[in-house]
C-alpha cells in the first residue's frame, strides 16, 4: 500500500540542537536556556526557515539585543557547530528504502541559505528524489501548503505515503492531510514502525 516515504532532516537525518555551540559562550544550562528565552530563539529561528534573510535576522537581533550580539552572530557564523554526524541508523533505512524501490522525499523547515550550506556535510542526498525546504516555499510546517507543495510536485498520494518527524505537531499535521506518519525519536524504532506498515527494512 506504502510507496512513498518522506522524511524529515533534522534530528532525523542529521542531529542538531542550537545548545551545542552555545555552551561556548555562557556558563551553564541555565544560563543558555535564559539566553534562548530571551530573544525568543526559536521563533526567530524560525522566521530563517520560512526565508527571511540570515544577515538581516542577524542585524536586527544584534540591535534589539546588543548585550547578546556575539552568541546571536555565532549561531549562523558557527553553523557546522550546531550539528552532529548524520544519524547512521535513519541513513541506512534511507538507504535500504532506496534499494528496495520505493519512492523517497524529504520535507524540512530548514532556512535554504543555511541547507546549501549544509549539503557538503553529508553523503545521502543522491537517495532522494526530491526535498521541498520551507525556506524555499516561505512556510514552514506544520502549515497545510507545505504538504501540498509536496504531494503537487512531487505526484504524491498521501494515503500511499509515511512521514518521519521528530515534532509531533508536524506529524499530526500529515496524518490530518491522510498520511500516515512515524513520530520520530530513533532509528530502531522507526526501523519497527516502518516494518509494522510491511515495509522491506
Amino acid at each position: 500500500m506504502i510507496d512513498t516515504v518522506v522524511f524529515d532532516l533534522g534530528n532525523v537525518l542529521i542531529p542538531w540542537d542550537v545548545r551545542w555551540l552555545l555552551r561556548d559562550y555562557f556558563a551553564d544550562d541555565a544560563a543558555i536556556e535564559g539566553f534562548m528565552k530571551e530573544i525568543d530563539f526559536f521563533a526567530w529561528h524560525a522566521q530563517q526557515d520560512a526565508g527571511y534573510p540570515v544577515a538581516q535576522a542577524v542585524a536586527e537581533h544584534t540591535a534589539r539585543f546588543p548585550q547578546h550580539a556575539v552568541a546571536i552572530r555565532a549561531v549562523y557564523e558557527r553553523w557546522f557547530d550546531t550539528m552532529g554526524p548524520a544519524i547512521s541508523g535513519s541513513v541506512a533505512l534511507l538507504r535500504e528504502l532506496q534499494a528496495a524501490g520505493l519512492r523517497r522525499y524529504a520535507l524540512s523547515n530548514f532556512s535554504a541559505e543555511l541547507f546549501y550550506l549544509s549539503q557538503s556535510r553529508f553523503d545521502f542526498w543522491d537517495a532522494f528524489q526530491g526535498i521541498v525546504l520551507s525556506g524555499e516555499e516561505g512556510v514552514n510546517k506544520p502549515a497545510v501548503r507545505i504538504y501540498e507543495v509536496l504531494f503537487e510536485r512531487y505526484d504524491i498520494d498521501p494515503a500511499r505515503a509515511v512521514f518521519l518527524d521528530d515534532s509531533l505537531p508536524n506529524v499530526e499535521a500529515s496524518r490530518a492531510l491522510g498520511m500516515r506518519a512515524v513520530h520520530f525519536k530513533d532509528a530502531d524504532s522507526a526501523r519497527l514502525a516502518l516494518r509494522a506498515m510491511g515495509l522491506p527494512v
